[in-house]
């Protein structure tokens, strides 16, 4: 049964057929928790001692960067199966995940100046993590740039898997670079098997902003791989028969 489960995910007929039923719950959910989250966290969490209102800046800080972090691997495992097991689908999240990627890791670097200069009185200091994040939007720019390079799409899609695969050496860099050297980067404060060092009272609408930023990620990366598959499979019955006007069923054969 999970094996079916997996062929059938494999199908880009049969994720667009599903996932038109994810979309607005996905929408109305992004819409809920981010809202609630910047409401929250931009006007009702205390003001930090030390930081006073600049450190508000991470309710967009660290959604964007822990998603500019999580999305990479959701693009390189993408290009991992699409080389060992042939799918066509996984190529197409791959593509459709690099410019998400990297708009999300510009955020973080963005905002991260931004609190930097009343911080640190600099925006740029050319620390651990902050050189690895600028590793990551290349190697992001990178993939989407090979993807443009090669006019045979298999080769294109090969050869930014590859690139996706071995750029995953810098994530754990990425993660660990606040432990491994001493930075101006302080060390991480919410932590999956401590207890994390920021206060409640910051930490729960940070909470909701980071699920509402996992939940416009999915939208996001959903409706960029559907209007990707568009593309690809235009001339197949299946999107023929969509672009007609008509409802698509399981049994219609693919073209």
């Amino acid at each position: 049964m999970a094996w079916q489960w997996f062929h059938r995910l494999g199908s880009p007929r049969w994720f667009y057929q599903k996932t038109s039923v994810w979309m607005p719950w996905l929408a109305l959910a992004s819409v809920l928790l981010i809202g609630v989250g910047s409401v929250w966290g931009l006007g009702f969490a205390p003001e930090d001692a030390k930081q006073g209102n600049s450190y508000r800046i991470i309710y967009i800080h660290v959604p964007a960067a822990f998603l500019a972090l999580a999305g990479y691997y959701i693009m390189a495992i993408s290009g991992a199966i699409g080389l060992i097991w042939k799918m066509k689908l996984s190529f197409v999240v791959m593509r459709a995940a690099a410019p998400i990627g990297a708009v999300l890791t510009f955020i973080a670097l963005f905002t991260g100046a931004v609190w930097g200069k009343p911080t640190w009185g600099t925006y740029w200091v050319w620390d651990a993590r902050i050189t690895s994040m600028l590793i990551l939007l290349f190697l992001y720019i990178g993939v989407i740039a090979l993807a443009r390079a090669f006019s045979r799409e298999q080769v294109a899609d090969k050869a930014c898997a590859l690139l996706a695969l071995v750029g995953t050496v810098n994530i754990p860099i990425i993660y660990k670079s606040v432990d491994w050297w001493f930075t101006l980067h302080q060390p991480a404060t919410i932590k999956l098997t401590e207890k994390s060092s920021i206060d409640p009272s910051m930490f729960y609408p940070l909470l909701i902003m980071i699920i509402g930023f996992y939940c416009f990620y999915a939208w996001t990366l959903i409706a960029h791989t559907r209007e990707k598959i568009l593309q690809r499979e235009w001339r197949t019955n299946w999107v023929q028969q969509l672009m007609q006007g008509e409802s698509i069923t399981t049994e219609s054969k693919e073209g």
